[in-house]
This record gives structure tokens, sequence and C-alpha cells, in this order.
């Protein structure tokens, strides 16, 4: 494996002489059917040793998708919002569940979401939110244990365990894409310096390391070079000293 994974190793290493011990997620947005990609993504995360989380869009999951995660016990569903439909106006940052929209119509998309993928999926289904594009509305959050959630993910380091009462904050800290630009793989110089600079901060104190680290991927718009980098990362987490984060047993 080439050089540029060597700083993640070292910290890793680190971690290790430490005897701290890193607990590690992953949770891939934007399911609503079985593709090759999706198989390709449960292969990938069997070989790393770590569940997949499968962030599950209710209103275009289909039977297809039922039961491929009812064959595979590392699939995990967690409720993306209801439609990921944008609801921001013109020049807002895009969001399906902003503060922009009235809190019951909030409130009642998130129940419409859970009801819907728990009748699809049954115990396949982790009471965790995600909301599309990572941004809810923080009135929401009080809310959500109502409709049987238990946790909510977005992205980048948490501020509390709990975003509200009984709601655990488990967010996503490495995106591999690079949105904004090409849409392709980001920096990978980049992206590993700063994961890197996150393991530091925690390992000295400056961040959650209770927090799972959380790598977020999009199986449906990957190339190859995303495939590539991913496969990689996974590889290089695996063999540090790392507890696999699963929120059907985790939640509990």
């Amino acid at each position: 494996m080439s050089a540029l994974w060597s700083p993640l190793r070292d910290e890793l290493t680190r971690w290790r002489e430490a005897g701290l011990v890193l607990p590690v997620w992953w949770r891939d947005d934007d399911a609503v059917a079985d593709t090759p990609a999706l198989r390709r993504l449960s292969a990938m995360a069997v070989a790393a040793g770590l569940p997949v989380h499968v962030a599950v869009i209710p209103e275009g999951a289909g039977p297809s998708l039922a039961q491929a995660v009812t064959g595979a016990d590392n699939l995990i569903v967690l409720v993306h919002g209801l439609a990921h439909r944008n609801h921001a106006g013109t020049g807002e940052k895009k969001a399906e569940f902003g503060a922009h929209r009235p809190l019951p119509a909030l409130e009642a998309d998130a129940q419409d979401g859970i009801k819907t993928l728990a009748a699809l999926f049954g115990p396949a289904l982790a009471p965790v939110f995600v909301p599309p594009w990572n941004r809810i509305a923080p009135a929401l959050l009080p809310r959500l244990t109502g409709l049987g959630y238990r946790a909510i993910s977005t992205f980048g380091p948490r501020t509390a365990v709990e975003a509200a009462p009984g709601l655990v904050q488990v967010n996503t800290h490495v995106d591999p894409i690079d949105w904004r630009g090409t849409r392709g793989l980001a920096d990978p110089g980049m992206v590993v310096t700063q994961l890197v600079a996150h393991l530091q901060d925690r390992r000295e104190g400056r961040a959650d390391s209770a927090e799972p680290l959380g790598l977020l991927t999009h199986h449906l718009v990957h190339d190859a070079e995303i495939w590539s980098f991913c496969e990689d990362l996974a590889a290089v987490l695996s063999d540090g000293s790392i507890r696999a984060w699963n929120a059907r047993e985790d939640l509990t």
C-alpha cells in the first residue's frame, strides 16, 4: 500500500501504544434498491470487518433493497429523511429538515420515515435519523425520541454525547468525495491529513475520543478512484486498535 497511508498507520500505532481503542463505524447514504454498487460495498465491508449502516430514503425504498438487506447480516438500515427532497429557498444550503419548514411538518415527515422503513425492513432497521445533507432544525431534535429514534447522525465531531435527552449523537467525520468540485475523489493526501489531525485531537484530549469515528460514503456515485480509496482506508483502519460500532447492538 502506498506511502499515502503512513501517517494514518503511525497515528493508529500511537493509539495502540497508549492502550487506546478507536470505535469506528461506517455510514453509506442514499440507498433505495439493490444494485451492483451496494453489493460491492457490502463485500468491502465484510473484508474490513465493519458493518455498513445504510441510510435509506424511505419514499424510494423498494423490495429489492429489503431482500438484499435480509440476506446480509452486515447491512444495517438507518432512516435517511423521508424523500431526500430539498425544501430550502434559492441561495440557501440544501435541507429537507431545515428550520425554514414548520415544526409539525418536520415531525410528521420524520415519523413517516421510521414507520415506512420499520414496515419494510423489520429488525434490520436501527432507530437512527440521518437528515439529508446532514442538516436539521434544532427544534426537531427533542421531538425525535418520541417518534422512536435513539440517535441522530450528521457530519463533524459532536459537541455533546446527546443532541437532546435520550438522543445520542453518532456523526461521520471522513468523506472522500469532492462535493463542491469534481464530485470525484477529493485530494487523498488532504483527506488523510485531516483524519490524522482529528485522531490526534482525540488521543490528546481535545476531542471526544468515545464518539465512533464515522466513515461516510455514497456507493451510488463512486468512481474507480473513490472505491479504491475507501477500500484502502477501511483496510488500514481495520489493522489498527479499533472496535466496530454497530447501531443495532450499541444503542440497546
